[in-house]
This record gives structure tokens, C-alpha cells and sequence, in this order.
């Protein structure tokens, strides 16, 4: 495995960390928020305001809800970025990270996180309601320190209880329109408390060296692929039941209610292939990834259609 401290992709362009320009430092400064993590957050945001007021919310409230909820997670990504920054430099995946190539110190990365953290609560308080901006500071807490630094080297299930951090922007919307957390906002949490595992676990079997050079215990590296598989199957098949759920206690129309059935099919066809290679010891870095980035467009396409279904028709049940 490649060891290479990153600073040599800073060093390769003639210019020492210290005196990056402002563009490169900006740069640095966005990598730290994980900015794919929150454009994922995101995906989930806006639909769940959408179905939550039956119609599409305030501007106001959605920017605020938004930009608060970009910033929590910024602030959760460039929290881990900074306590993992021992391991990051051991992984191949994570080698150029701005706290391994020397582009963002440790004292900046750490200032940025809290100012970050503050300015996304306060974004949420006063621009939603006080229960937003209290979801939110949750979220950041339960992603730095439960999954963090509690749980992501010391149990295999590090995954399954520190993805609860990445379920919190639902609810921080539901509570933003409504000023409260109904069943709908939970079933909707709890879709993607069990995607997180057939999300994540896949990954992390493509890069099981990197996790196991780094000593840190996730379920796809440490353990064989039949087990993994089998652990896929069995979240996925609890996504797409808990999905439906929707439709008696959620109000979901006929729009949700198609798609959620034609993707859960479809995702829970991919966990089982996936399932079928690892019993005949066929696995490959592809397949995995298939199916992880097939959970990144069945999550998408289930929220898009969320967003949609309370403009077409009338909610099948309730």
C-alpha cells in the first residue's frame, strides 16, 4: 500500500501550505466539509419540506434549512476530518485530504469546524425554529463524538449506529416546516438508518486494505463477503418494507408509492447478485461498487419522488 504523505501534491506544484493562495486554500477548506456527504444530505432535505407542508415551503425557510443543514454536516465532516487525520494519511482514499497534505492545519481545521458548527445552529434557530437548530446540533454531536470518536475503531457496527448521524436531515426538515417530529419524519429517518449499511458495507469492502492498514474495524474489510452479503440482503430488505410504511402512516400517493416499489425491487435484485457472487466467491471492487452507488440512485429517485407526490393525486390510505 502507498504511504505517500500527500503534502507532495502541494509540493508538486512549487507551492509550500503556508502560502497557499486564496483560491487553494478556499479549495482546502471545502474538502474538509466532505462535499459529496452533503450533496447526499441534501437530496433527502428538500423533498421531505416538500411532503412535510404538502406543498412547496417558504423560500426563506428553504435556504435557511439548507444552508443550516449544509453547514451542520460541513461542520460534522471537517470535525471527523480533523480527529481522523491520523488514519486518513494510512488510506489510499483519504490520503488527500487537506489535514494530510498540509494544505489546512489542524488549529485552522479545528477553528472552522466550531465556527461552522455555531453558525449552521444559529442558521436553523432564527432562520427555521429552535427545534431545527437543536436537531442540528445533534446531528453534528452524534456524528463527532458517538460515531467518531466512540464508536469507528471499536466495533464493527460502527456504521450501523453512527449512520444515524446522516438520518438527522430529515427530521431537521420535517421540524423546520412543522415545528415538530411526526411518524412520517421517523419512517423517513429509519429508510435511511437501513440504506446506511447496504450504502457503506460495499464500500468498505473495496477498500478493505485501507480500512485494515488503518485498524479500523468496518464490517465490508474485516469480514468475509458471504457475510457481508448476507448483512446487505437483510438491511435491504428492511429499507424497502420500512419505505412502505409510507403509505398507511406517511400519506403517500400513488407517485411514492410506484416508485418506492419499482426501486426497492430493483436495489433488492442488486443486494442479491451481489449475495449470489460472494457465495460462489466471485466478488470483484466492481460489483461492490455497483451496488453502492446503486443505493446513492435508489435513495435519489425514492426522494425525488417523495418531492413530487403530494402535487399528483391524493394519498392512497389515511
Amino acid at each position: 500500500m502507498r504511504l505517500t504523505q500527500a503534502p507532495a501534491a502541494i509540493a508538486a506544484e512549487g507551492t509550500p501550505p503556508h502560502k497557499l493562495g486564496f483560491a487553494a486554500k478556499t479549495k482546502a477548506y471545502i474538502a474538509l466539509t466532505k462535499p459529496r456527504v452533503i450533496e447526499l444530505l441534501l437530496v433527502t432535505t428538500l423533498p421531505t419540506m416538500i411532503f412535510a407542508g404538502r406543498s412547496f415551503p417558504d423560500i426563506w425557510l428553504i435556504v435557511a434549512t439548507m444552508v443550516g443543514g449544509a453547514f451542520a454536516a460541513g461542520s460534522a465532516g471537517a470535525f471527523n476530518c480533523y480527529i481522523d487525520r491520523d488514519i486518513d494519511k494510512l488510506m489510499h482514499r483519504t490520503e488527500n485530504r487537506p489535514l494530510v497534505t498540509g494544505a489546512v492545519t489542524p488549529r485552522e481545521a479545528l477553528v472552522f469546524s466550531w465556527a461552522l458548527g455555531v453558525l449552521a445552529i444559529a442558521i436553523l434557530w432564527f432562520g427555521a425554529n429552535p427545534l431545527a437548530g437543536l436537531l442540528g446540533a445533534a446531528a453534528i454531536f452524534f456524528y463527532v463524538v458517538v460515531y467518531t470518536l466512540i464508536l469507528k475503531r471499536r466495533t464493527a457496527q460502527n456504521i450501523v449506529w453512527g449512520g444515524a448521524a446522516g438520518c438527522m436531515p430529515v427530521l431537521i426538515a420535517w421540524a423546520a416546516v412543522t415545528n415538530k417530529v411526526e411518524w412520517p419524519a421517523v419512517i423517513l429517518f429509519m429508510i435511511i438508518f437501513l440504506w446506511t449499511p447496504p450504502h457503506y458495507w460495499p464500500l468498505s469492502m473495496r477498500y478493505s486494505d485501507d480500512y485494515n492498514a488503518a485498524k479500523v474495524p468496518m464490517l465490508g474489510a474485516i469480514a468475509g463477503a458471504r457475510l457481508v452479503s448476507v448483512q446487505v440482503v437483510l438491511y435491504t430488505w428492511a429499507m424497502v418494507a420500512c419505505s412502505l410504511l409510507m403509505i398507511p402512516l406517511g400519506r403517500a400517493g400513488i407517485v411514492y408509492t410506484v416508485v418506492a416499489v419499482a426501486a426497492g425491487v430493483w436495489f433488492l435484485i442488486e443486494a442479491h447478485r451481489l449475495h449470489s457472487k460472494a457465495q460462489h466467491n466471485t466478488v470483484t471492487n466492481k460489483s461492490a461498487m455497483k451496488v453502492f452507488h446503486g443505493s446513492i440512485s435508489y435513495l435519489t429517485v425514492v426522494f425525488v419522488a417523495l418531492a413530487v407526490d403530494p402535487f399528483v393525486g391524493m394519498p392512497l390510505m389515511g
